[in-house]
């Protein structure tokens, strides 16, 4: 079935490589970016952009108002680029805003539109110490301190607003993610994941899965991604055409 999408994100990293999934799947797209540039690519992609920053709440309403959305999807993230370690630290409070502030902005203008269902990016290393690997309702990291707690924290808003909104809400638990416009090339960390699997797990969110949390990532020890396999239909090794 054909929906109208309202992808927050779209000039992101995932946000790319979802563009043509979403299209070849005959899915009408809305795209936001902050950027005029990036909209005129969209543009050209056959995305209608939508030029807003998501803390200007009424800009972001009107947008979503004049979209109609069935669905929106979240994948806004505020990072440098290739992950640059002497820009995170004022990255992780930046992006724990449009986590926390951001997605509240974006779940009442959901709200508003009337939309059915939400798909929002969260992390899939946030848990608390305990036995691995992790399942979905493993308690998240709360008492975290420093930086770990500043974006934890911010995963605890965006994960209670969406779950929480009165459309049904859809949490996909990313790993580490590698692959074109991460500044990553080759797998790493605990968990990793490719961001066109990553996006393609966002794709089958649209239809299929009850509301509710999903871990994505390859096959690891961290956490496990049965549920996301089971109920998602999602595959580790999905690539885009090169």
């Amino acid at each position: 079935m054909a929906y109208r999408i309202f992808l927050a994100g779209a000039s992101g990293a995932i946000g790319q490589r979802l563009v043509p999934q979403l299209l070849a799947a005959g899915h009408q797209v809305t795209g936001t970016t902050r950027n005029t540039d990036k909209a005129a690519r969209l543009e050209a992609l056959g995305v209608e952009p939508a030029v807003v920053d998501v803390f200007d709440a009424e800009a972001l309403m009107q947008a979503m108002l004049a979209a109609r959305p069935d669905i929106v999807v979240h994948q806004l993230t505020d990072l440098p680029a290739g992950l640059d370690p002497s820009r995170m630290a004022e990255a992780v409070v930046r992006n724990a805003r449009i986590r926390d502030e951001g997605t509240g902005n974006l779940v009442a203008a959901a709200a508003a539109a009337g939309v059915r269902r939400m798909v929002a990016q969260s992390i899939a290393w946030a848990y608390a110490s305990g036995p691995e690997p992790h399942a979905e309702a493993d308690p998240l990291d709360g008492g975290a301190s420093g930086n770990r707690g500043i974006s934890v924290g911010g995963v605890i808003a965006l994960e209670t607003a969406v779950l929480d909104a009165p459309f049904a809400g859809i949490v996909l638990r990313y790993g580490q993610l590698y692959g074109p416009g991460t500044g990553a090339n080759t797998a790493a960390g605990a968990s990793p994941l490719h961001v066109d699997a990553a996006a393609h797990a966002a794709l089958l969110a649209l239809d299929n899965g009850a509301p509710g949390i999903f871990n994505v990532a390859e096959p690891n020890g961290a956490v496990s991604t049965r549920k996301a396999a089971e109920e998602l239909g999602w595959r580790a090794d999905f690539r885009l055409p090169a």
